[in-house]
């Protein structure tokens, strides 16, 4: 089984979002948003562990 099939777009907006979630935490202070780590992780892995749960952010296979 193979789960590292995310969407080239999916992984930016991951990056991004990760990065601007703990630059958010940084400023404010609030600890809350250093949980940008997740989505920071899972887009430079390449990896997404909600594909594991909902099955549905799958690739079509490459033949």
């Amino acid at each position: 089984m193979n789960f590292n099939k995310i969407r080239s777009f999916c992984r930016t907006f991951r990056i991004i979002l990760g990065l601007a979630l703990i630059v958010t935490g940084v400023i404010t202070g609030i600890y809350w948003f250093y949980l940008g780590i997740i989505p920071l992780l899972a887009g430079a892995l390449n990896f997404c562990p909600l594909c594991i749960i909902s099955k549905k952010c799958d690739l079509p296979e490459q033949k």
